[in-house]
């Protein structure tokens, strides 16, 4: 056989060899590639993605979209060639298995944990709101979980509004292990609390919640992995926020999970709920959280949000503080990043952009 010939034969033998490894060779690796972006001021499914009763709303014009990304399940495993395929193309990025679904999170986990994210998010971006637009907002500590086998299972429960502790009104859901844990482990702590289904019908009929009653728990011993080297007593419920609006605010948003969107709900609201148009008819999008003081946090995939937000018609999009680097190192051509680092700032901005100011708009910058 002529070397020629043996030579062809042979690379045609390892091309084969590579193709096939490349696709029976499984990677632990998964792919994060642009999502659907949805416009807060519009409709989804042809439902309102925002609607408020109660209060005077105005029409609103133009864009201010919340961005997502789509990622691989949890038990999709990439072979070779796709995680190559994945590092080369642009839209598209290829992460490490564990980055998306740490410790062996099963899929059902991830999407469960993304629900609550999601609604959490949706709490905060109301308020967040609100209170920018010094509309007041009643908080009250709640029970937010009980933990089962613990001494408050069957006696506190989900919902429950606490207004004491041991007789000392409690404002923050720190100061309930605070005062908890004043005692020592097989003390009694007493709990003044408002029941969960009062609580909800109070809410419900737009008044503050009536009577209360008294309920004693005692105190066990943490369990050691939270003890942090000394005996701690606790009772077994973790406690959270929730609050009373003045007026109904529903967002109605499918098939979507993760704390990102907190920023766009929140100007979404303040649109409605103000005269004009904040964004001036332009097409603006956005990502970030928010907590119920206005500040926004950073988020992940911001670049594949950058291409989705583009492939949209965005020619605005709100940037977190911390993701400003990241994002202006690879943005898609036609896209104007705006640096935010609270809700105050993006209102701000959209002034800015709705004003035809866009030359004084905060920037990002890679270095």
């Amino acid at each position: 056989m002529p070397r020629r010939t043996a030579t062809m034969l042979a690379s045609a033998l390892i091309l084969i060899v590579l193709f096939c490894a490349g696709l029976l060779i499984k990677v632990p690796y998964s792919e994060m590639s642009p999502g659907p972006t949805v416009n807060t001021l519009g409709e989804a499914r042809g439902e309102p993605v925002l609607r408020i009763t109660g209060r005077k709303t105005y029409p609103t014009s133009g864009h201010l979209n919340m961005t997502t990304v789509r990622v691989t399940g949890a038990d999709y495993r990439m072979n070779l060639g796709q995680a190559v395929w994945g590092w080369l193309a642009h839209d598209s990025i290829v992460v490490p298995h564990d980055t998306l679904y740490p410790d062996g999170k099963t899929e059902e986990q991830s999407t469960q944990e993304n629900a609550e994210e999601f609604s959490q998010s949706q709490e905060s971006a109301k308020v967040a709101a609100l209170k920018e637009l010094d509309i007041p907002v009643a908080t009250q500590v709640v029970v937010s979980t009980v933990v089962k086998g613990t001494p408050s299972e069957g006696k506190l429960h989900a919902g429950d509004v606490i207004k004491a502790v041991d007789g000392t009104a409690v404002q923050e859901p720190g100061d309930v292990a605070e005062l908890v844990t004043k005692h020592q482990p097989g003390e009694d702590v007493t709990f003044t609390i408002v029941p969960a289904k009062e609580a909800a019908a109070a809410e419900k009929a737009g008044r503050a919640p009536e009577g209360s009653r008294k309920i004693t728990i005692t105190t066990e011993k943490a369990p050691p992995a939270e003890e942090g080297g000394k005996e701690r007593a606790v009772v077994g419920i973790r406690a959270g926020t929730d609050h009373t609006f003045p007026f109904e605010i529903d967002i109605e948003l499918a098939d979507v999970g993760g704390p990102s969107a907190g920023l766009m709900f929140s100007l979404g609201i303040i649109d409605k709920l103000t005269p004009g148009n904040l964004t001036g008819g332009k097409f603006v999008a956005g990502t970030g959280t928010i907590d119920d003081a206005g500040k926004v946090g950073p988020i992940g995939g911001i670049n594949m949000k950058l291409v989705g937000a583009r492939e949209a018609g965005a020619r605005y999009f709100l940037t977190p503080d911390d993701n400003c680097a990241s994002a202006a190192s690879d943005t898609p051509d036609g896209l104007t990043l705006v640096r935010v680092k609270s809700l105050d700032d993006a209102r701000n901005s959209l002034e800015q952009i709705s004003a035809g100011k866009t030359d004084a708009l905060p920037s990002c910058s890679a270095g």
